[in-house]
């Protein structure tokens, strides 16, 4: 692997432009697709294979008109007025009027216009009243009312019963990701413009939301201080820039091929953010270890830059092919879970990350081929050498003499800090977000408040009901609806039932029951379980096949389902990983005791990330004014994607500790000498990755920000708590024995020579000439 890495360095360097023009090719031909092929991006969590899910799936086929996404719009009176002011209701008659006029919305008032001229014969009015008279009143003391116009009511909207307030709740023709580009928002503007004479304020729901910016303020910020740590590191503008052109570029193929896809596959929003968090953090640290190995060789060594960037990529590119690889397996064993979410995720990502790893062994010596000395000029190299022998040197190698010295007391505290942070994930609750999981300041999570204020918080999270004869095609009759109804009433914690829909046949009927609490509480969850317990005997005492789904049963069914398989995955992904390790480190300690890290990390991770956004513990320090559960699907992706991250560490840092050992170094020396090698560059990497995934923390849309926390969170104490202090602490307690293997195992074993020992014996090192022992000395 060495030689080959190191041949395809030097042809790189050599021929620049060969390479770049092949990537800019590649690139080109992504921007090409990208404008001729408008992106589509979904934000719909669906869950192939559960319970919810298959009620969805079959209301698409026996209720057509019901499948498309949903909309609801609130509507607040001006203070001092009421709704049923002339003013006010006029202006409301209006805005709805212009949601019900816009395109791909379902103008509800022709249905039942055609209902009503059917007069007593209409099957669904008929059904509407037996419902609506086996429900009852509403149980939570707050009875809202159907808005009437011209002394009819005017469908799909409800005023609360102290009139401050009126929620339209109406229906699109197609899923929300599949509508055209700004439908959602012209949609609010149109409402909002014709609410405007009455003052009234228009406040859309968390589902009227459009596909979240991809890039804000904050990745930015994120990306320009990983920028300032490369310019301190590097000590060049034309050094720090390489790694942020890899990064760059390997985003831009990577994300931007996946979007080129997204007309033929279903691509969710978290996918793309994810592939993008990552692309460009292991863009920038992967290029980061090559160039700073590419000028040690030339500053310790004398070494010319050709044959400097030869041997970089054969040496430290060899570690970052290999750590890529353990990232696409982590990221590759989302596949076994067969989510149709997940595997998007783990492919997009999956495939970023491969690019970027092509990048950085075939792109960044081009580009050190066109920069040539420039990459060292002779300040820097001054300047670099003034500083490898002073302080940084010495603190580095000073730090890893003191974690040998007291290696049982780095230990103990190595173990104690990540078990103390992991302590509140005990008490982790998981679900989807709501429009609870907003910021107080955005539109959903007023919204959100407002209608819980003025209507209940369970009308922000309605569950439906569908209700299927089962009487050989037969019409559902009113009896049996308001049969089935008054069981659904009587069940805890429900608090009104209203028929939302039934198909021309009459066969199949949707049913809104409205719950007493909020979409993640525990009541509503409680609730959702015992309609689920009593659907069978409804469905055998009336003849009507029952089946739920909604928001809560949705997040109920994805904790179950990734509950259920994570412990599968975490064995697929444990144990490809240890072979590669095992491969690389041939040593058997070493991959175990990464992975134990690993363990302790990922626990203090779902630790801090449960005490901040569910307990609410520091959430100012990040822009965080919201409580709510963790995002469901967010410990498995952060498990694969962070085990992955951390064996970077291990693989950069382990590997210099190994190669000084190789080179003859003894087990308790080579830890010294390979930690004071590698923790600046491990240092600088880690910030860099924290800097890039933080960004994400102040993106508005709740499952990015938790993504973005917990990723950076993890890398921190990672890095910092594991790789740089545990794993240290644990290689000077065990010395020889952790590069022990047994012999029969040592020699089935294919040597990859990482530390690229076989390389100088193929290919010898050159000796410096006089002019670049003088120029290196001086």
């Amino acid at each position: 692997m060495s030689v080959l890495l190191y041949r395809l360095g030097r042809f790189a360097y050599g021929k620049p432009w060969y390479v770049i023009g092949g990537w800019l090719a590649v690139l080109a031909a992504v921007v090409l697709l990208l404008v001729t092929h408008p992106v589509k991006l979904s934000n719909e969590v669906r869950i192939d294979g559960t319970p919810s899910q298959q009620v969805i799936d079959d209301l698409a086929t026996s209720l057509p008109e019901a499948s498309g996404g949903q909309g609801m719009l609130l509507f607040t009176a001006p203070k001092g007025a009421r709704i049923n002011d002339e003013k006010v209701r006029s202006a409301l008659v209006a805005a709805v009027d212009a949601v019900y006029r816009h395109d791909h919305v379902i103008d509800a008032r022709k249905v039942l216009a055609r209902e009503a001229a059917k007069g007593a014969n209409s099957p669904l009015l008929q059904a509407q009243a037996a419902v609506a008279q086996a429900a009852g009143r509403p149980s939570s003391g707050k009875t809202p009312v159907p808005l009437r116009h011209d002394g009819q009511p005017v469908p799909g909207v409800v005023v609360s019963d102290d009139g401050s307030a009126a929620l339209m709740q109406f229906q699109f023709d197609q899923q929300t990701f599949e509508l055209p580009a700004g439908t959602i928002d012209s949609t609010i503007r149109a409402a909002e413009e014709q609410a405007a004479p009455g003052d009234l304020e228009v406040l859309p729901s968390a589902a009227m939301m459009e596909i979240p910016d991809i890039i804000g303020v904050g990745e930015i910020v994120g990306v320009v201080v990983a920028a300032l740590v490369l310019l301190i590191t590097l000590g060049s503008v034309i050094a720090a820039g390489l790694p942020l052109i890899i990064a760059l570029a390997g985003v831009t193929v990577g994300v931007g091929g996946a979007f080129t896809l997204s007309t033929v596959f279903e691509i969710h929003s978290l996918a793309a953010v994810l592939a993008l968090m990552l692309g460009l953090a292991v863009g920038i640290d992967y290029a980061l270890f090559i160039v700073i190995r590419e000028r040690r060789l030339i500053l310790d060594q004398g070494m010319d830059p050709h044959e400097a960037t030869g041997r970089a990529l054969g040496t430290a590119g060899s570690a970052v092919f290999f750590a890529g690889s353990t990232v696409i397996i982590a990221l590759a064993g989302l596949l076994v879970i067969g989510i149709t979410l997940l595997s998007t995720m783990a492919l997009v990502a999956a495939g970023t990350i491969a690019i970027v790893v092509l990048l950085a062994l075939t792109l960044l010596p081009a580009l050190l081929g066109l920069v040539q000395g420039r990459i060292c000029p002779a300040r820097t190299r001054q300047r670099e050498q003034e500083r490898t022998r002073s302080a940084e040197h010495t603190r580095a190698t000073r730090w890893g003499a003191f974690l040998v010295r007291h290696r049982y007391a780095a230990l103990v505290a190595s173990i104690l800090i990540p078990v103390i942070l992991a302590v509140p994930a005990a008490g982790m609750k998981l679900g989807l977000p709501s429009g609870a999981s907003y910021n107080t300041d955005t539109g959903q999570r007023r919204s959100y408040d407002l209608v819980s204020d003025a209507y209940g918080p369970g009308y922000n999270g309605p569950l439906l009901i569908a209700v299927d004869s089962t009487t050989n095609g037969q019409p559902l009759a009113p009896a049996t609806l308001a049969a089935v109804t008054s069981d659904l009433r009587s069940v805890k914690g429900a608090t009104a039932v209203s028929l939302a829909g039934m198909n021309q046949t009459r066969t199949t009927a949707i049913l809104s029951l409205i719950p007493g609490s909020g979409p993640n509480d525990d009541a509503t969850r409680d609730l959702a379980t015992a309609l689920r317990d009593k659907s069978a005997q409804i469905s055998a005492t009336h003849g009507a096949d029952i089946g739920i789904a909604g928001f809560t049963t949705l997040a109920i069914d994805v904790s179950d389902r990734l509950a259920d398989v994570l412990p599968l995955y975490v064995a697929t992904v444990l144990g490809l990983s240890l072979i590669v390790l095992l491969l690389v480190f041939r040593s058997l300690m070493v991959p175990v005791m990464a992975t134990l890290g690993f363990l302790l990390s990922i626990a203090a991770t779902f630790g801090i990330t449960t005490a901040v956004f569910q307990w609410g513990w520091l959430q100012s320090l990040i822009g965080l004014d919201a409580t709510a559960p963790v995002v469901s699907l967010l410990p498995i992706i952060i498990t694969g994607v962070l085990y992955g991250l951390a064996m970077d560490y291990q693989m950069f840092l382990v590997t210099s500790i190994r190669e000084a050992h190789v080179h003859g170094a003894t087990a308790v020396n080579a830890t010294v000498t390979g930690f004071a090698r590698a923790s600046s560059v491990v240092l600088a990497a880690a910030t860099i990755m924290v800097s890039v995934f933080a960004g994400f923390v102040f993106n508005a849309q709740p499952m990015i920000k938790q993504a973005g926390f917990a990723l950076a969170a993890g890398i921190l104490i990672d890095a910092f708590v594991i790789r740089m202090t545990f794993i240290p602490a644990t290689m000077a307690l065990a010395q020889e024995k952790a590069w022990w293997i047994p012999a029969r195992l040592d020699r089935l074993l294919p040597d990859l020579d990482v530390e690229g020992d076989k390389l100088a014996q193929k290919i010898p090192l050159p000796h410096p000439s006089a002019a670049q022992q003088a120029q290196t000395a001086g």
